[in-house]
């Protein structure tokens, strides 16, 4: 027993010493072992070219770095909007006040659309120096005011052949008198002046006026606009384009504009057709005649008609395309002598709108016996002369208006 423990230590220091020999490279004969096991061992440290801190073999154990994909977000970018039509509106002005001097007092009459905007202001907004309305018409959309000329605040100036009184009418905005801090109108101040000639003459006797009265220009003062138009489809517009086709309707509207006065019904009394802007050109062809009847269905037998009437200050008729022949250019021009009458007035023979349709003729204001006198003569007043001598009476025209055959290249 003692012999073998003796025989093993031995070998374990033999092994020992045999090993430390070998790692100190030290053998009998110099040579390198051919042994794995007796081969000398380094630490990583001692190995050439390796990083002794060890920062390398750290990055090569976090294997291979994907590649960023995240970027900082865009905005999102808005599309284009694409052109459109678009005219910028410009108030068009408009004579929006109208005075009356009389005797001794003055008449103001103002537009509630003072400014022409299309957008009536508040009425409680208006003063003839410090003094309110005396009226008002709600439907021509007008503020009455009247003032004895020594009231409602009038200065009073002497010049050497004149004494003039003068007024101030104000509109001051319902937002400026709250104590608003935005207004969506402006302020306005407008001068009436009311001159009257100074006489000189110190006898007793009565000294007559030196101004007109106002029934010798009533007429005069009151200002009456006609137009003759084309009109849309649906007769809301304008038209914009005066080309048709034969076969297509041309669509005309008779309209007064009417300004310090009575309600007024529009007629119109005669129109002429021509292929040039000359009423007395040649050829001509007369489809409204006789004060105010539309022969044009008679003669031809086409559907030309008047509209039944709906407003008192409007009158709209159809008229079928047509063209002169033998006129290649196609154009034609339509001159019509358009007259008013007091809307109270009922219709007669002279003030009438008469078509003919189903063998008979008919009013387009549901008054069908004033029609009765199309076939012979329905009066002695002539439109081309009353035309020019009486403001109620106006000729007007419209053209050229363009009328193609289907098919074919000429206008």
């Amino acid at each position: 027993m003692g012999l073998r423990l003796g025989v093993v230590q031995l070998v374990v220091i033999s092994l020992v010493c045999f090993s430390d020999a070998q790692w100190r490279g030290g053998s009998t004969n110099n040579q390198k072992s051919n042994n794995p096991m007796l081969a000398p061992m380094r630490f990583p440290s001692q190995l050439p070219g390796r990083d002794p801190v060890g920062v390398q073999s750290k990055q090569l154990l976090q294997g291979p770095v994907e590649k960023l994909t995240w970027s900082f977000p865009k905005l999102p970018e808005e599309p284009e909007q694409p052109a459109i039509p678009f005219q910028l509106r410009q108030p068009v002005p408009i004579n929006s006040v109208a005075a009356q001097c009389g005797e001794n007092s003055v008449y103001v009459e103002v537009m509630e659309d003072l400014f022409g905007t299309g957008h009536p202001l508040m009425v409680s907004g208006f003063t003839l120096g410090g003094c309110a309305p005396v009226g008002q018409d709600n439907t021509a959309q007008v503020i009455i005011f009247e003032s004895e000329l020594q009231d409602c605040g009038s200065k009073t100036t002497v010049t050497e052949n004149e004494l003039i009184y003068t007024f101030s009418l104000t509109y001051t905005p319902q937002d400026a008198l709250s104590g608003s801090v935005i207004v969506r109108s402006p302020s306005a101040m407008v001068g009436i002046e009311c001159h009257y000639p100074r006489i000189h003459d110190v006898s007793s006797n009565a000294l007559m006026p030196s101004w007109v009265p106002y029934a010798a220009t009533k007429f005069a003062e009151e200002l009456l606009i006609f137009s003759l138009k084309l009109m849309t489809d649906d007769w809301r517009f304008e038209r914009p384009s005066h080309q048709y086709f034969l076969g297509d309707f041309i669509n005309i509207e008779a309209s007064v504009r009417l300004y310090n006065h009575v309600p007024f019904r529009v007629f119109v009394d005669n129109c002429v057709a021509t292929g040039v802007p000359d009423i007395n050109a040649v050829p001509s062809y007369s489809f409204i005649e006789n004060n105010g009847c539309l022969v044009d269905a008679k003669i031809t037998g086409s559907s030309s008609h008047f509209l039944p009437r709906t407003q008192n200050d409007k009158l709209q008729f159809q008229l079928e395309a047509f063209r002169f022949q033998q006129e290649n250019s196609g154009l034609v021009y339509i001159t019509c002598v358009l007259k008013v009458a007091e809307a109270s007035t009922p219709t007669n023979a002279e003030q009438k709108a008469c078509s003919f349709a189903a063998n008979r003729w008919v009013s387009a204001d549901e008054s069908d016996q004033v029609c009765g006198c199309c076939d012979s003569n329905c009066g002695t007043r002539t439109g081309s002369d009353q035309a020019l001598k009486d403001p109620r009476w106006q000729s007007v025209s419209v053209g050229p208006i363009a009328v193609k055959q289907y098919g074919s290249g000429q206008v």
